[in-house]
C-alpha cells in the first residue's frame, strides 16, 4: 500500500517519524474578542449524548526553571501565564496589563492569553513579563510517525497493500512469552488503567469496539459536538496497544483487556499544543490511568508548563513517549524529561538503532531509556515493507507504519501489563523494574516483555 504521511494533532510542531519533514507553523489561531473573565477549560467528554464538560480540579503546578524559544514552532496569536489564578490575587499592574485580554484556565496555575491584534507574541509576552507574569510559548507538538491475528508469528499472516505481514515485533520484544508468564502465575494479559494521548482513534473499528472508554478531547478549541474525526495516528497506536485479541482477525494488541482511554490531544492532521498535553495528562491522571502514552514531540524545547505537568502526573502514573524521528537532533521533548521513559526505535536488528530514531548527541546528550521494534519506513538501507509494523487504519482497515510513535506504545503495554499483575507496584517501582529487566546483549537496553513481567510478578 502507499505510505501516509500522518500527523497527530497538536499544535506544537510534533515532527514526523522520519529526518525527512521540516517543522511546519500551522495558520494562525483567529482572534477572539476580548472576553471578561477567564473562561475555565475542561476536557470533554464525547459520546452519542453529546458533549460534556469533564473535572480538571488539581493543585496548581509548580514550575521548573526554563528559558522561552519564541524561534521555536508555536501557536501564533497565544501565549501561556503560568502564575494564572484569581483574577483578585494579580498586582494592579498585571491587571492593567491583561485588561481586554481574552484568557482561558488550561489547569489550575496556567491561564491561555490571546494576544492583542496589532502586537506579536514576543511583544505581548514580553509586556506580560514587565507587569510581573511568567510567560511562555504555547509550543507545537506533532505526532511522531513515518508515512509508510492472523498477522501473529506462526499463523497465516495479515494481507496489506497485497504482501502477507506478521506482528514479529511481539516476538522481538518478548510480549508472547510474558503472556505465557502470566498464564502461568494465573492471571491473565490484564492491562493497568491506560491514557493514549494522541489524535482521536477510531473507535468504530472492528478491532477497537467495546476496547475503550468514552471518548476525550483536550484540545483547547474543542469540538463544536460530541463527533470528534478519528485520525489514523491514533488508531494506529491505541491498535497497537489495545486491539482485540486471540479473537481470530487481524492484529493482536500487547493488553487483551483492561481499561484503555483515548484522550484527544492531536487534531486530525496532526497537531496540538502545550495547553492541549497539559490538560490531556491532568485529565488523564484524575481519572486513574496508571501508563500514560504520548507518541508525540518537538525537538530542542524547554517546556515549562508540560514540564511541570510531566513531574506531578509521574507521581502515579508511568508516562512513556517517543523518542524522536531525527537521528541528528537529540531526544525530543517531552521524552526528553527527566520523569518520561524515553523510548528509541528498532529497525530490523534488534543491534542497532532505526536509521531515523532519535539518539543523544554532543549538543543533545539525553539518553533513551528503551528501545522496541519501530519499522524501518521505507529510508533505512535494505528497508522492505515487511520490516515495517502492521497497525490499525481509520475505516476497519490495516496498515503498514514505521517510527517511534509505534515502539511506545509496545513498551506502554507491557508497563501497563506489569501494573495490572500487581496492583501494588508504584510508579516509580514499575519504571525501575522495566529498566532494570532490558536485555542488553546487543549493546542497547531492548524491551523484553517477558522478563519485566516476571520482575513485576516477584
Amino acid at each position: 500500500m502507499p505510505r501516509r504521511v500522518l500527523m497527530s494533532a497538536l499544535l506544537l510542531p510534533l515532527l514526523l517519524t522520519a529526518c525527512l519533514d521540516q517543522p511546519v507553523t500551522p495558520e494562525p489561531t483567529p482572534r477572539p474578542d476580548p472576553v471578561e473573565p477567564p473562561i475555565p477549560v475542561a476536557c470533554r467528554t464525547l459520546g452519542a449524548a453529546g458533549v460534556g464538560a469533564a473535572s480538571l480540579e488539581a493543585a496548581p503546578l509548580s514550575w521548573p526553571q526554563a528559558t522561552s524559544d519564541w524561534s521555536a514552532a508555536h501557536v501564533p496569536g497565544q501565549v501561556l501565564i503560568l502564575q494564572g489564578g484569581a483574577a483578585t490575587n494579580l498586582s494592579a499592574q498585571a491587571l492593567s496589563a491583561l485588561s481586554g485580554v481574552q484568557t482561558q484556565v488550561v489547569v489550575p496555575g496556567v491561564q491561555l492569553a490571546w494576544t492583542p491584534a496589532g502586537e506579536d507574541d514576543r511583544a505581548f509576552a514580553q509586556r506580560l513579563g514587565v507587569a510581573g507574569l511568567r510567560t511562555q510559548p504555547n509550543y507545537v507538538y506533532r505526532a511522531l510517525a513515518l508515512p509508510n491475528d492472523p498477522a501473529f508469528p506462526g499463523n497465516a499472516g495479515l494481507k496489506v497493500g497485497g504482501i502477507n505481514v506478521f506482528q514479529n515485533y511481539l516476538t522481538r520484544s518478548g510480549v508472547p512469552a510474558a503472556w505465557d508468564a502470566l498464564t502461568a502465575a494465573g492471571k491473565t494479559p490484564l492491562g493497568a488503567r491506560i491514557a493514549v494521548l494522541d489524535s482521536a482513534p477510531d473507535r468504530s473499528h472492528p478491532e477497537l469496539q467495546g476496547r475503550l472508554e468514552a471518548g476525550v478531547s483536550c484540545l483547547a478549541a474543542g469540538p463544536a459536538t460530541g463527533e470528534v474525526t478519528a485520525s489514523e495516528h491514533g488508531t494506529e497506536v491505541t491498535g497497537l496497544i489495545g486491539a482485540k485479541t486471540n479473537n481470530g482477525v487481524g492484529l493482536a494488541g500487547v493488553v487483551w483487556s483492561g481499561p484503555v482511554m483515548g484522550i484527544e490531544v492531536l487534531d486530525s492532521s496532526g497537531n496540538g499544543s502545550t495547553a492541549d498535553l497539559t490538560a490531556g495528562l491532568n485529565y488523564a491522571v484524575q481519572q486513574g490511568a496508571r501508563v500514560i502514552n504520548i507518541s508525540l514531540g518537538a525537538p530542542g524545547i524547554e517546556d515549562a508548563v508540560l514540564g511541570a505537568a510531566l513531574t506531578a502526573s509521574a507521581k502515579t502514573a508511568v508516562i512513556v513517549a517517543a523518542a524522536g524521528n531525527s537521528a541528528s537532533e537529540g531526544v525530543y521533548y517531552p521524552a526528553s524529561h527527566p520523569d518520561v521513559i524515553a523510548v528509541g526505535a528498532l529497525g530490523s536488528s534488534d543491534n542497532a538503532l532505526a536509521c531515523y530514531s532519535a539518539r543523544p548527541n554532543a549538543q543533545h546528550p539525553r539518553v533513551l531509556d528503551i528501545v522496541a521494534p519501530g519499522g524501518v519506513g521505507g529510508i533505512c538501507p535494505g528497508s522492505t515493507p515487511e520490516l515495517d509494523i502492521p497497525v490499525l487504519a481509520s475505516g476497519g482497515g490495516y496498515g503498514l507504519e514505521a517510527g517511534t510513535s509505534f515502539s511506545a506504545p509496545l513498551v506502554s503495554g507491557v508497563v501497563a501489563l506489569m501494573r495490572g499483575a500487581n496492583p501494588g507496584l508504584s510508579a516509580e517501582q514499575t519504571r525501575t523494574l522495566l529498566l532494570a529487566n532490558v536485555n542488553r546483549s546487543g549493546g542497547l537496553p531492548v524491551l523484553d516483555a517477558a522478563a519485566a513481567v516476571r520482575a513485576a510478578l516477584r
